[in-house]
């Protein structure tokens, strides 16, 4: 499995991107779905992950009620909405592909993942 992630940019604090990820190949059978970033200096750290349905989720603490991860199967694409961006949104946000159909927050789920997208918020 292959991901590409794209949608990344510049905006100012309070504005809203999404994200998406391209897979490969179709993944709605058995991968479960998450992003991940990683700001300058700081360790990665799960964002949000979708099951392989797309009918359960969840979400790091930091992001949750602003963020929402949704995938259609059919495109083989998952989406990050990130709304109410601030500056400590600022960061690389990669996409990763679990091994099973359902996964969480730990990395070590994920085996495969794409190169990441910039996300730059301005205060």
């Amino acid at each position: 499995v292959q991901l590409q992630a794209s949608g990344g940019g510049l905006v100012q604090a309070g504005g809203s991107l999404r994200l998406s990820c391209a897979a490969s190949k179709r993944t709605s059978s058995n991968n479960a779905m998450g992003w991940f970033r990683q700001a300058p200096g700081k360790e990665r750290e799960f964002v949000a992950a979708i099951n392989w349905r797309g009918d359960t989720t969840s979400y790091a603490e930091s992001v949750k009620g602003r963020f929402t991860i949704s995938r259609d199967n059919a495109m083989s694409t998952v989406y990050l909405r990130m709304d109410s961006l601030n500056p400590e949104d600022t960061a690389i946000y990669s996409c990763a592909a679990a091994l099973g159909p359902y996964s969480g927050s730990n990395a070590n789920q994920y085996r495969y993942w794409g190169q990441g997208t910039l996300v730059t918020v301005s205060s």
